[in-house]
């Protein structure tokens, strides 16, 4: 049997909604991070998609993404039927997804199990991630447990959520497993080095694994509402009142996380620990990270000269602009087309209130 016969009983969704307002001026409203080929030719939705592609029915394959976005994503995975990427009319944060993902796998294929991934990491090798991911499927076919992905801590991050982790519940050939005692928001350097000095500690990666009557149980619990006006509206998914019922049933929707909403207070919460390389590409703080430094801690990619210049990020969209620091540290320095981003690295939270304003305003 091969990998995607064996299993023909997943139902697959990538997050892809994002507005990427942390990496402006790179991501913009039209081409947010997701579809931005960063790294090499390949954008970050479609390195998600490869990562699984081969394991895959593509019938069994959805992206959950902006209304404004599915042309897009429908250009860059053509391999993936154009009825299964969801454009949803708002952003109403993971819970929203979660509960339309859930509810659309439901009507398609009764109860699969259902994974949960996301458009904005990086993650090598690959084969160790899906041995991890393969892992966690064929443990929530036996057990209707809610599974995340916890990630190994190599550096007390800020940036990061947690998982407490609890006793361990299996040990699949290296691939381990543990119930999960509680989640914990980013944290400040100090807890984030108690975090992990402690040993008990794994960064919350966003990703997940149940099956569809599990989550569904637990959103009727804790999310009543996204379930019933979800559920309407999903009558009539792929036909012609499909994209009415859909806004209609968004208006109103409490914007959450699936993470406050559900995964907090839910019974039976359990993570496999990814031991791959994981990076949340969430901003310029953590894009840095990626490229290579110089001798005095500088991350460049274009053409640059130094003087004196100290733990700054540069970063030109055109390779062949030259841009000289002289005498500046910590400074996140970006150049895309026409726009300039100059930033102290202390401030980059505040960049996306600034974007988010400059869009209400049409710029």
């Amino acid at each position: 049997m091969n990998e995607k016969s064996r299993n023909d009983g997943l139902a697959v969704f990538i997050m892809a909604g994002g507005a990427g307002t942390r990496f402006w001026p790179l991501s913009t409203r039209e081409r947010p991070k997701q579809f931005m080929q960063v790294f090499d030719d390949r954008s970050l939705l479609q390195k998600s998609y490869d990562r699984i592609a081969d394991i895959i029915p593509a019938e069994r394959l959805f992206v959950l993404t902006n209304d404004r976005y599915t042309d897009l994503a429908s250009q860059q995975l053509p391999g993936i039927p154009s009825e299964n990427i969801i454009g949803e009319p708002e952003r109403k944060d993971t819970a929203a997804a979660v509960c339309l993902g859930a509810l659309i796998a439901r009507k398609r294929f009764g109860n699969p199990v259902m994974v949960v991934l996301t458009a904005d990491h990086i993650i090598e090798p690959v084969e160790l991630f899906r041995r991890t991911l393969l892992s966690a499927i064929d443990r929530t076919r036996e057990e209707p447990a809610l599974y995340t992905f916890g990630i190994r801590p190599t550096f007390p991050a800020s940036s990061y959520g947690y998982l407490e982790v609890g006793r361990k519940r299996a040990d699949d050939e290296g691939i381990e497993h543990f119930q999960v005692v509680s989640f914990r928001e980013k944290p400040a350097p100090e807890l984030a080095r108690r975090y992990l000095k402690s040993g008990r500690y794994l960064w919350n990666s966003g990703m997940f694994v149940w099956t569809v009557d599990a989550i569904l149980q637990e959103l009727k619990q804790y999310l009543p509402e996204h379930v019933d006006r979800l559920e309407r509206a999903v009558e009539n998914f792929d036909g012609p009142l499909w994209v009415q019922s859909l806004r209609s049933a968004f208006t109103d929707l409490k914007r959450i996380s699936i993470d406050f909403a559900v995964m907090e207070k839910a019974r039976d919460v359990r993570c496999v620990a990814g031991e791959f390389l994981w990076k949340d590409v969430g901003g310029w703080s953590a894009f840095q990270e990626l490229l290579p430094a110089d001798d005095s801690g500088n991350h460049i990619r274009g053409d640059a000269h130094v003087l004196d210049a100290r733990d700054n990020l540069l970063y030109c969209d055109n390779s062949e602009e030259t841009v000289v620091l002289a005498g500046v540290e910590r400074l996140v320095i970006v150049r895309a087309g026409n726009r300039t981003l100059i930033a102290s690295k202390d401030r980059l939270e505040d960049l996306k209130d600034v974007v988010e304003t400059m869009t209400e305003r049409g710029e």
